[in-house]
Order: structure tokens, then C-alpha cells, then sequence
């Protein structure tokens, strides 16, 4: 198995590989933000939610409904500020996915990732990172 990556590159695609895949665990899991509504305990994340009300028009009540899902849909979600950072988390995530997994396949096939292309992936995984690390700023602002 001939690789075009250094000993420093074949660790970066490791590294990259596991926090590309805890970023999109971070992702899809609905535990960032925890509390308690109803007496119950809930959590939600970007798309998910756990525990969360919903008024029972014919008993006139809002009743907990104790299990996860996700939004109906797009424009469920409660705010635009929360959409935004469900499509720039996403694309954050994608694009740290895209980069490991390209610098996974260079480990297995040589000749795949030059010093350009490598320098380019870097950039890539940055601007990946920097929209993920944007969004955990905006949502420390948001408690405030």
C-alpha cells in the first residue's frame, strides 16, 4: 500500500477523521442545550429535540411528549438565527468530512495528495472548523 502522505501527514488524516467524525456527532445529537420545562427534562440540538411540549387542543392542555425527533420541518425550527446555524454547522461538518476522508484515501493511494493539494485541503478544513467554532461563539452570545 504506497501513500503519498509523511508520517506527519498520515497522523493529520487520523486526527482529521476523528474530529470530522465527533463534529458530526456534536451535529446530530440533540444534548446542547439542557433544561427542564413541565417539571420534565428536555434537551435539543439544531434539528433534534427531546422532551419537548405540544398543546393537546382537545384536552386543552400542553402535554410533554418524552421521546426525540426532529423538526417537521425546515421552518419549524424556532428561529432564523437557529436555521442559520443548522445550515452553517452542516456545511461546517461537511466540509471537515470531505477533508479527512480525502486525506484517509491518501494514505491508501499514492501520488493522491501533492503539497498544493494538501495546503488546499488545510485551507478547506479551516474554513470547516471556523464555521463550526462560529456557530458554539453565537450560541454562548445567545444566553446572555
Amino acid at each position: 500500500m504506497a501513500s503519498s502522505l509523511t508520517c506527519a501527514g498520515v497522523i493529520w488524516a487520523f486526527l482529521s477523521f476523528l474530529c470530522a467524525a465527533a463534529s458530526c456527532v456534536g451535529f446530530f445529537m440533540p444534548y446542547w442545550l439542557l433544561g427542564s420545562q413541565l417539571e420534565k427534562s428536555v434537551s435539543f440540538g439544531t434539528f433534534r429535540r427531546c422532551s419537548y411540549p405540544v398543546r393537546d387542543e382537545s384536552l386543552q392542555t400542553t402535554v410533554m411528549v418524552e421521546q426525540c425527533g426532529r423538526y417537521a420541518s425546515f421552518q419549524a425550527i424556532p428561529s432564523t438565527e437557529w436555521r442559520i446555524c443548522t445550515v452553517v454547522t452542516g456545511l461546517g461538518c461537511g466540509l471537515l468530512l470531505l477533508v479527512a476522508l480525502t486525506a484517509l484515501m491518501g494514505c491508501c493511494v499514492s501520488e493522491l495528495i501533492s503539497r498544493n493539494v494538501g495546503r488546499m485541503a488545510g485551507g478547506i478544513q479551516f474554513l470547516g472548523g471556523k464555521c463550526y467554532i462560529l456557530h458554539a461563539c453565537a450560541e454562548g452570545g445567545h444566553g446572555d
